[in-house]
């Protein structure tokens, strides 16, 4: 198995001045980072992470050796946070793919997602660790419910917040010709997997097909920094590609007229979609049991708004009947 072409690129968006992602697009071994954290946080928790991998890079890496250095990036962002006030609290999420032998083997934390584009059909392979992912697996959140969500943003595990961290792993085998992406949040919540899938199948060229996806996030309001890893395992009779595109994060077009939107790291209730927080396993636990009161309430109140009009309608009837009965005296 062969690895072909890849391409990063990297933009603030419309809404942020500062892009808080990193990246890495360094064959055979590709990673996002999403920084949180108010301030210029974000920005130092994800260059933190991505500069482990940068470091671990050309060593024989395994699925193993990715999950040891997750950890290791989780270890220097909380001691960084721990040490430095002005960054306290601050985290980053992680999607992390390695090309290996005919395998690709990936890491994962966050709602970074890593996709895959085979036989014409854009999946999925990572799941959100977040509260609307959570909500979604559970049944309790419909995929139409989940894209419009408010606090779809809110993460239930992120890199440097805890001293420890899980770390999702998995290997697939690869085929010629199959096309993955690695992308921030700031592209999955501004474009749907239709129109990104449209995109990567409407280019040969990953440089060209990455500006693409990033000017359809912007299009799409550009509310979060964008960053997108494209990355191809070479159709059969095509040599290993040697052009490996970089970009880094662009200057925004033009300065939006809205207030800036920091990320913050604050409570679960009033998140807007555009910020982001980490929570816990009980936070989620608690936030589903409020989604499944607020259902059951709406119920109850409509029944109840049904009791409270059945007496009305039916003094309105008695009094009908009491006005033809005179009418109809009155005739007589």
């Amino acid at each position: 198995m062969t690895l072909g072409a890849s391409a990063g690129v990297s933009d603030p968006g419309r809404r942020r001045r500062r892009n808080e992602d990193s990246y890495v697009c360094e064959p055979p071994l590709f990673a996002i980072a999403d920084g949180m954290g108010g301030a210029q946080a974000g920005e130092v928790a994800s260059r933190l992470a991505a500069a482990v991998l940068r470091e671990a890079n050309g060593d024989e890496l395994s699925e193993a050796r990715l999950v040891e250095l997750i950890q290791e990036a989780n270890r220097r962002v909380f001691q960084r946070s721990s040490e430095d006030a002005a960054t306290s609290g601050m985290g980053t999420t992680m999607t992390v793919a390695l090309v290996r032998d005919e395998s690709i083997v990936v890491a994962h934390v966050g709602d970074s997602r890593a996709y895959r584009v085979r036989a014409g059909e854009l999946e999925q392979l990572t799941e959100d660790h977040s509260l609307v992912g959570e909500l979604l697996r559970s049944g309790r959140l419909s995929a139409e419910e989940a894209e419009t969500h408010p606090q779809r943003s809110v993460i239930t595990r992120a890199i440097g917040t805890e001293p420890d961290v899980d770390v999702d792993t998995f290997t697939i085998p690869g085929q010629p010709g199959d096309l993955f992406l690695l992308c921030s949040d700031g592209l999955t919540d501004m474009v749907p997997d239709r129109e990104i899938f449209s995109v990567l199948d409407a280019s040969d060229d990953l440089d060209a097909a990455a500006r693409a996806l990033v000017a359809a996030a912007n299009a799409g309001g550009g509310e979060d920094n964008i960053t997108v890893v494209l990355f191809q395992i070479a159709p059969p009779g095509e040599e290993q590609g040697d052009e490996t595109v970089r970009l880094p994060a662009a200057a925004a077009a033009a300065e939006s007229p809205e207030p800036e939107l920091e990320d913050t790291l604050t409570g679960l209730e009033g998140v807007s979609a555009v910020d982001t927080a980490v929570v816990s396993a009980e936070d989620v636990r608690e936030q589903i049991r409020r989604e499944e009161g607020r259902r059951e309430e709406g119920a109850s109140d409509g029944s109840s708004k049904t009791r409270r009009l059945l007496p009305a309608l039916l003094l309105v009837l008695l009094l009908a009947a009491v006005v033809a009965l005179v009418v109809w005296g009155l005739y007589r």
